[in-house]
């Protein structure tokens, strides 16, 4: 990768005296944007979707609740 840098160059921006400076009434110019400013996708790349713990958790939830509904259904009818 090639570092590119983010500074505008004096040389070709309007608005700049020899110096580097700004002069009174004049915007300075924006840096450009950094390719190298992010995190790089091979270092950080956190996990996505739901854990084994939690979905297991649920599952077990709605297993209870049905079994409860199906022995009160069982219960109502006998």
């Amino acid at each position: 990768m090639t570092h590119i840098s983010p500074d505008p160059d004096p040389a070709n921006t309007p608005g700049l005296d020899a110096g580097g400076g700004v002069p009174p009434g004049e915007t300075p110019p924006g840096e450009s944007s950094m390719p190298e400013a992010g995190p790089r996708d091979m270092a950080y790349n956190p996990p996505t979707g739901w854990a084994k713990g939690p979905l297991v958790l649920i599952f077990l939830i709605v297993l209870l609740v049905v079994v409860g509904l199906g022995a009160m259904a069982v219960h109502v009818v006998l």
